[in-house]
């Protein structure tokens, strides 16, 4: 009779009863690690050893933001490469119990998960901050994309899955699905060009108080485009500079300069070899990559010889009806002086991934952040007389122009938004001022950098995570609740931009929403269990700030107690110009 031969990962060649039993035992092993995948992704982790190296985590001094990564990292799935040296050990023990299968089953959680609301984190960008505050509502954190009884969602990238079992009107999803219109290049290039041929339709009536594209948009064009391509190439004159940027991408990744001929002729001829080739190839014909070619603004304001823009937010705390914030952030500074002629992308990119290329990063990076408050005071002492600036420039003519070109942006954009009630997001917004205080929109970005690497950052991005969930929440209860938006109790240091009331949406609301099947029942603690979260959804709200303990002089935003009055009336934006007189 045949002799019945098996391999093991584990072990030589064995036959007859041998190889059986060595059979059981590898299906054994492999019955364990999936179970432990399968309760680990049901249940909060409780750490009973803390990794030898968790010190190093701590740098920089953000204790809780770093404690939060730990346990992040600590509650994640086993990596390939833990799983290779399990079987590692499995292959030396040849089907004795391993030392690091005992280990993994010692750090199954000992205690199940508590009653809700849950929330999920997926990617690092704010998920430390995220985490404390949920977690100081008394939240319970899940750690299965799969699940579909979450309070919130909070996921960095954008997948089917994220969106898929999302329950309008119960639930609250971070990032809205279309937000490419506005957060990609192209996309945002389009519902601008959009709305300036309808504004020249409608020849820009006295009651419209909207700019025009090229008084705060860099001159721009598409190169996925035949057409538009070609137009600039037959646009572009020696001695000016351009900058091309991949439309989806962010941190400054993808993006060149086009400095003389010779570049633009190169970049010409590659887009020409690449369109003949996919077409004597006989494939589906492929646009060229998705990118934009931009006027590049080559006479920026200076602070100190250093070329800079600043970083403001918008926030979308509801699409159903749509509410929109204005948050102030910060101003970003390159690590060496400015020179249009030089070939260093660090000197041109102002923000932080592309600057810690920079050999002088380490030493300055604290230098490389300004808070709003010390770029004010600069403007008020270097520029104010030379130029005719009004007193506080800053927070008055720049802080009302940037508020004005991000809502026409998002004016331009609204038809095109995906809308539930839960959706929500939070868009990163870059602005440039010229040596004539002009102020240019440069991209607007999804997702934008959460990240606490220096002191001014450890000071702004706390109070802007926190403000914007607590102004979500607040509007998602009041909206289910049929009751009206303002006042807003938990707005501080955001401003109000704009307030759709549902009232006038008509028919073309985006849902009908029944007050009995869009209660937010996953925001509330489940019944049959204790929970940390035992006041009333009000309460909450009320109290959420002074449990975070936001300090308002750590953002200086709008001045004055009551912010939720300034608001810029829709479509009747008060326009200013340079110097502050109104139109």
């Amino acid at each position: 009779m045949a002799c019945l031969e098996v391999k093991c990962e584990f072990s030589e060649p064995k036959t007859g009863q041998g190889a059986v039993k060595a059979l059981l035992k590898y299906l054994e092993t492999a019955e364990k690690r999936s179970f432990y995948f399968a309760r680990r992704a049901e249940m909060a982790f409780v750490p009973t050893k803390r990794k030898k190296n968790s010190k190093s985590m701590m740098h920089g001094g953000n204790q809780q933001q770093a404690g939060s990564l730990s346990a992040d990292r600590a509650t994640s799935t086993i990596s390939e490469v833990e799983l290779d040296k399990a079987k590692s050990n499995e292959n030396r023990t040849q089907g004795k119990a391993c030392p690091q299968e005992k280990q993994l089953e010692e750090e199954i959680p000992k205690v199940l998960m508590g009653p809700g609301p849950y929330f999920y984190i997926s990617g690092s960008n704010g998920a430390g901050l995220v985490s404390i505050y949920c977690q100081s509502r008394g939240w319970q954190r899940i750690y299965d994309n799969r699940r579909e009884d979450y309070a919130l969602k909070w996921c960095e990238i954008k997948c089917r899955e994220t969106y898929y079992h999302f329950k309008e009107g119960e639930q609250l999803l971070y990032q809205i699905p279309s937000n490419g219109v506005l957060t990609s290049k192209i996309g945002l290039l389009c519902c601008l060009r959009e709305q300036e041929r309808v504004m020249k339709k409608i020849s820009r009536s006295s009651n419209s108080k909207l700019l025009k594209m090229e008084e705060f948009f860099p001159e721009s064009f598409r190169l996925d485009l035949k057409d538009e391509r070609n137009a600039f190439f037959d646009l572009y004159k020696e001695e000016q500079i351009w900058i091309c940027k991949p439309s989806c991408s962010n941190q400054g990744r993808g993006i060149f300069l086009l400095k003389n001929p010779a570049a633009v002729n190169s970049l010409q001829a590659k887009l020409h070899s690449t369109e003949e080739y996919l077409r004597n190839k006989r494939v589906p014909y492929k646009s060229p990559q998705a990118r934009i070619v931009q006027r590049y603004i080559h006479q920026p304001l200076l602070l100190e010889g250093k070329k800079f823009d600043v970083r403001s937010y918008l926030l979308i705390a509801c699409t159903a009806p749509y509410v929109l914030f204005f948050a102030q952030g910060y101003v970003r500074l390159t690590c060496v002086s400015y020179d249009a002629a030089s070939d260093d992308l660090t000197v041109h990119l102002t923000n932080q991934y592309m600057q810690k290329k920079n050999s002088l990063y380490s030493q300055l990076k604290d230098e490389t952040v300004w808070r709003m408050e010390h770029f004010n005071s600069y403007v008020n002492e270097k520029f104010r007389k030379t130029n005719g600036l009004p007193k506080d420039w800053v927070f008055t003519v720049f802080t009302k122009r940037m508020q004005q070109i991000m809502l026409q942006c998002f004016l331009a954009a609204k038809r095109k938004l995906d809308r539930k009630l839960g959706y929500f997001d939070l868009i990163g917004c870059d602005f440039l001022i010229d040596e004539n205080f002009k102020v240019w929109l440069l991209e607007m970005n999804a997702n934008p950098a959460l990240h606490t690497n220096c002191k001014v950052l450890r000071d702004i991005i706390p109070p802007i995570v926190y403000e914007s969930l607590d102004l979500v929440l607040e509007v998602f209860n009041k909206r289910l609740k049929g009751q009206s938006v303002l006042p807003l109790e938990t707005l501080r240091h955001f401003v109000l931009l704009y307030h759709e009331d549902a009232a006038d949406l008509g028919q073309k609301e985006p849902s009908k929403l029944r007050t009995g099947l869009c209660t937010g029942r996953f925001l509330r603690p489940q019944t049959g269990g204790t929970s940390h979260f035992g006041q009333s959804p009000a309460k909450v709200l009320k109290n959420s700030s002074k449990k975070l303990g936001c300090s308002r002089k750590k953002v200086a935003l709008s001045p004055g107690k009551n912010c939720q009055q300034t608001v810029l009336p829709v479509p009747h934006v008060q326009l200013f110009d340079h110097h502050g007189k109104t139109l």
